[in-house]
């Protein structure tokens, strides 16, 4: 489960996942989520107390529409396995949000045990 702030004006990439669902409530603030799946597509105004599902396999990408931050709860099912689990695509619109950097881990110290 995460907390998730969108700042204002700003567009997150479209994505798909591959093996989890993903449950939101919206807390505060105004946006709008296009969802496609294979029986269509919708565009769906999130504002305060609406809950929506993104089942898995389903295209989505959203934004903050307000003048303040979209504020909501994500839950996945079942838990989120790693960043390898969502594929970037194209959506309705052009995205704003920053590049996820990514962070190199150094090599672990080996020691030898002769």
């Amino acid at each position: 489960m995460i907390h998730s702030t969108v700042p204002p004006g700003q567009v997150n990439r479209a994505t798909v996942h591959a093996t989890v669902s993903e449950f939101w409530h919206v807390l505060s603030g105004q946006g709008q989520i296009w969802r496609q799946d294979d029986t269509g597509e919708e565009t769906t105004p999130l504002t305060a107390g609406v809950s929506i599902e993104i089942p898995v396999g389903t295209a989505f990408q959203y934004r903050c529409t307000g003048p303040g931050p979209l504020k909501f709860l994500c839950i996945t099912m079942p838990p989120w396995p790693g960043d390898h689990e969502a594929t970037v695509l194209d959506g309705p619109w052009q995205p704003t949000a920053p590049t996820p950097e990514v962070t190199l881990l150094p090599e672990p110290v080996r020691r030898s045990t002769a």
